[in-house]
């Protein structure tokens, strides 16, 4: 039976996300907590599959414990069982440490129920490095596939995937042996409204949820900060821009506007180079 295991992550709505002018970082806090955008295809990439070949999907993130309200919007889309691992040793993990904690928590799975194929979102909207599905990949050994948009087959008797990953000018066809890893593009598939069954069962749902103590032998020095050798040396919010000129009136008239700002421009700039001198 195919296992499909979604690698998930709950993130701050960067749309409404505010910066703190004090501290030049994120204030978390203004902002609602979302599935992220990109796993939300992956979860929906999941479930069409199990409808193609039979199976069983499962999601897995790691976060606090409100992160439970990402994986039950993943048993609205469909989902058949959700993980979550939460401990204060995971705070502040960078995509190394997290790639670390979310690869215990994989082959804790795997005892379970053996994996065929993990799919994960192209990144996180909160972090855009794209790097923890490669990162989870090394680790268990198996070929990453970035950037794909399409999966034409699945064949677990044969041991193979076919996809298409894109490209800036097209796409290219690649056959991978299974268990491989997928991350996907948003543009594979439309994430259509949860039906009402599932919104049901998904209000209802319970994830299995596991600590530190619970992934067995570990190493703690790569958990959370420890595990973390990134350093965001500083962040800050652009600029505003300064000065400017709002455009009113009609159509026409704005387009009026504009030119004599355009042509104040131009003779002040044809001021200031004739006052430099013309050429000898």
């Amino acid at each position: 039976m195919l296992h499909i295991v979604a690698c998930i992550k709950q993130v701050p709505d960067t749309k409404i996300i505010k910066m703190n002018p004090k501290t030049n970082t994120m204030d978390r806090s203004s902002a609602p907590a979302i599935l992220n955008p990109y796993d939300s295809h992956a979860v929906e990439e999941a479930v069409r599959l199990r409808s193609r070949y039979g199976g069983v999907v499962s999601v897995l993130t790691m976060g606090p414990p409100p992160a439970v309200k990402a994986i039950k919007k993943c048993i609205e889309i469909g989902a058949d069982e959700g993980y979550m691992i939460t401990d204060r040793a995971f705070a502040g993990a960078d995509t190394l440490a997290t790639s670390y904690a979310l690869t215990k928590a994989l082959q804790k799975i795997a005892d379970i129920r053996p994996i065929d194929l993990i799919v994960c979102g192209k990144m996180t909207i909160d972090g855009d490095t794209g790097q923890v599905g490669p990162g989870i990949a090394r680790r268990l050994d198996m070929p990453p596939l970035t950037s794909v948009n399409k999966v034409a087959e699945i064949n677990r008797e044969e041991g193979y995937a076919i996809v298409h990953r894109k490209l800036e000018d097209g796409y290219e066809v690649i056959r991978s042996t299974l268990p491989c890893l997928l991350s996907v593009e948003k543009d594979i598939n439309e994430v259509p409204y949860s039906s009402l069954p599932n919104m049901l069962r998904a209000a209802r749902y319970q994830p299995i949820i596991w600590s530190v103590a619970d992934l067995g032998e570990i190493d703690k020095t790569q958990l959370g900060l420890k595990g973390s050798p990134t350093i965001v040396s500083s962040v800050w919010a652009p600029q505003k821009p300064q000065g400017g000129k709002l455009l009113e009136g009609s159509y026409d008239e704005q387009i009026r506007q504009l030119l004599d700002v355009v042509l104040t421009r131009k003779e002040l700039f044809e001021a200031q180079a004739g006052a430099g001198g013309g050429a000898s």
